[in-house]
């Protein structure tokens, strides 16, 4: 291999990363925190440990495949938007048969971990494939696409119950819900980022159907997310830690409403990338109860 066959290998080798999101790991904690309340949960505190590292890396390869399909959908629309007209994709730097290529292998990875599950684990990752291929395509047609992505986002849960307990019992669909309202609330304030592009360009999301309501709506979200959290630790009576957790939480979510107050692009960035100390907030709290009981 020459010089320039190197030089050119390794630069598109970047663009691929760029493009599965490797270089942005915020999305990889705001997919895995919801997946390791779950685990822990069901396992009581001890998962098993095949399962634990094939759901880590199951969660960090479908986060990847949904980067690069997101980019694939949205092509046409990144050049567009301030934020996005760097990506790989939008600048012409990596091809749509690359994109799908690597999507699909992508795919065959996280599906040939799965393998090492239960029958109903494999039965439903169908669905979390099904939800991931289909979320970019979403703003098309809905200003519901954050509540689709939080269904793909939050779809580990079920699929952690069933791999650790070979069931998924009614405390899995509460944090299921839950998961579903937090990915709503903090991509909500991501399209808060991108909504005067949105807008220009024909783009439907929550940002733009809630409007001036957006901080009151994001508010309603945030408390039904925090009540089914409460919820689901009264069904699996979880104690001082989990409650802690959950006024920090609480804590995290007012300072986010505080963060958005004059809807800036940099201030509703970071009300966003907050979360994913209030995801960990969460998590800690479950671990330490475990810990102690």
């Amino acid at each position: 291999m020459t010089v320039m066959q190197a030089s050119s290998l390794q630069e598109r080798l970047v663009n691929y990363a760029r493009l599965a999101r490797l270089d942005r790991p915020i999305g990889n904690f705001l997919l895995l925190w919801p997946m390791l309340w779950a685990l822990w949960i069901a396992a009581e505190g001890v998962p098993d440990l095949l399962v634990l590292v094939v759901f880590v890396l199951g969660v960090l390869v479908m986060r990847a495949a949904g980067c690069v399909i997101n980019d694939f959908a949205d092509r046409n629309i990144d050049g567009h938007v301030e934020r996005t007209k760097h990506r790989p994709m939008a600048q012409g730097k990596v091809s749509e048969r690359e994109a799908l290529a690597l999507f699909v292998l992508l795919c065959l990875v996280a599906f040939g971990l799965v393998l090492l599950m239960n029958r109903l684990t494999i039965l439903l990752s169908l669905v979390a494939v099904a939800l991931a291929a289909s979320y970019p395509f979403m703003k098309r047609y809905t200003h519901l696409p954050q509540v689709h992505l939080g269904a793909a986002f939050g779809w580990a849960i079920p699929m952690a119950f069933a791999a650790q307990t070979g069931a998924v019992p009614p405390v899995a669909w509460l944090l299921f819900i839950s998961a579903v309202l937090w990915a709503t609330v903090y991509d909500t304030q991501y399209a808060m980022v991108d909504r005067d592009d949105d807008l220009k360009i024909g783009v439907k999301s929550t940002a733009v159907l809630f409007g001036d309501a957006d901080r009151l709506m994001v508010g309603i979200l945030q408390v039904l997310m925090l009540v089914t959290l409460v919820l689901a630790g009264q069904r699996v009576e979880l104690g001082w830690a989990w409650t802690i957790g959950l006024l920090v939480a609480a804590g995290l979510f007012i300072y986010q409403q505080w963060l958005m107050r004059a809807r800036a692009r940099e201030d509703c960035f970071k009300a966003f990338l907050n979360n994913n100390l209030l995801g960990g907030v969460v998590f800690l709290g479950v671990v330490v109860h475990y810990a102690l009981y």
